[in-house]
This record gives structure tokens, sequence and C-alpha cells, in this order.
């Protein structure tokens, strides 16, 4: 992964140089903004490989940062919080972030976080079968999936998890299930797991508050029900099968 673009947003001068320090030992370039208003700049101007986004920021906030750059643009998003409730962590999910790290953290596990999502989101040459289910059509050497031919807009975390589920259509997962199947956490947060299926029903349902694609089995998980209705693209009317 030596010369992927890294966008460190970080206003405490501490953090931002040891972050940077063990980012540069993993053979990342790393730019850096100590603000909000830098940070989009910056975004915009380099386009990063992923971003680095601490929760709080002095112009502008990690989570509006967060919220403005996921209009345009769809890099992986790491959110640094101090902020310890599960309401803030979900409200950066929630803005569109793809993963989280509490503060304080090991450099060593965030970097392992970076390569994790790096991974995930840049282009995997290996086989894989073309997959068309319930009006979607997951391209995985792409890492494209289009539902009635329209490319959908999804973050990586977003993007693996719809993926997962077309691949296995009719299947009850937990949530645990899915931390490691989509993930590959051992352990993690399982409100993490909630918030993105959350913002993928947004996109593939046509009343997200009434799933029929995208179920929860309570008690036990969530399913992928294909076949039953052609999907709500985000932003474009239902076109009916």
């Amino acid at each position: 992964m030596g010369g992927r673009r890294i966008l460190l947003v970080e206003d405490e001068a501490l953090i931002a140089n040891v972050v940077r320090g063990y980012l540069r030992q993993a053979d990342f370039l790393v730019d850096m903004a100590a603000d909000g208003f830098t940070a989009l700049h910056l975004a915009k101007e380099h386009s990063p490989d992923l971003i680095i986004l601490d929760r709080m920021l002095p112009g502008l906030d990690g989570a509006e940062v967060c919220r403005r750059i996921r209009e345009s643009m769809s890099m992986p998003i790491i959110l640094l919080t101090a902020l310890g409730t599960e309401d803030d962590r979900i409200l950066g999910l929630e803005m569109g972030a793809d993963d989280y790290v509490t503060k304080p953290f090991s450099p060593r596990e965030l970097v392992l976080r970076v390569k994790s999502l790096l991974r995930r989101s840049i282009r995997d040459f290996t086989p894989e079968p073309v997959v068309e289910l319930a009006g979607f059509v997951l391209d995985p050497a792409a890492r494209v999936i289009t539902a009635h031919g329209t490319p959908m807009n999804l973050t990586v975390r977003e993007f693996d998890l719809l993926a997962f589920f077309l691949r296995h259509p009719h299947q009850v997962f937990s949530r645990e299930e899915l931390i490691r199947g989509v993930w590959g956490w051992d352990f993690g947060d399982l409100s993490t797991v909630t918030v993105h299926v959350r913002r993928v029903r947004e996109k593939i349902e046509e009343n997200p508050t009434k799933p029929l694609l995208l179920k929860t089995v309570w008690g036990v998980g969530y399913r992928f029900d294909a076949g039953l209705k052609s999907p709500q693209v985000e932003g474009m009317p239902h076109v009916a099968p």
C-alpha cells in the first residue's frame, strides 16, 4: 500500500505528529489539517485515498466535515472521537464515517484499521463472479453495485455490507456474524452494524422504516429477502418489475 495518500485531520499537535509518524513508517503519504475548513479544502484538492478525521475540531466539527465530504466523495473515513457515549459514536457513523476509533487509542491499531479499510476499498483482482439479484448487479472486481443499471453511491462499508447480503440471500446473520464477515473484526461495537444497516436501507428501500428487502429478524439479526421487490435507488423514482 506504499504511496497511498492519507488526509489526517487533527487539531492536537502531539497526537497529529505521532499518528503521522506511524503512517509514514507504513509508507503512506500524509497531508495534515488542523481545522474543518482546511480539511474540506485538502480533501477536494488532493482526493486522498482515506481520511482520518477528529470529531472535535475548531471552525467546523468532524461530523459536519464528514457529512459535507460525503456529498461528493466516497473515500473511506475513520473518525477519531474522545466522546464516549453511544449516541456520539452513532452520529459520526450516520454522517458517513466508515469506522471510528475512540481516544485514547493505539497508533498501531489505527494504522491496522487504515490498512483494513484500504484493502476493502481498492480493486481486488481475485476473480469473483458477478452477482445479479433482486434488480441489483454486484461487480466485485470493479467494486460497483448497480440497481436497474444505475451505479449506487455507497461508502466502503455500505458496499461491503450490501455485497455480503447479495452473496448470501435468505440467510439470517447476527450482528456478531456481520462484524466478523463484513468488518473482519473478532469483536467490536455492534451499533456500528445497526447504523450501517439503516444507511443501506435508506438507499435500497422504498420505505426504510418498513423494509421489504433487508429485514430484521427480531432477536436474531438481519436477512436479505431477494426477489420480492425491485430496489429503490436513492434519488430515483421506483421502477416497477
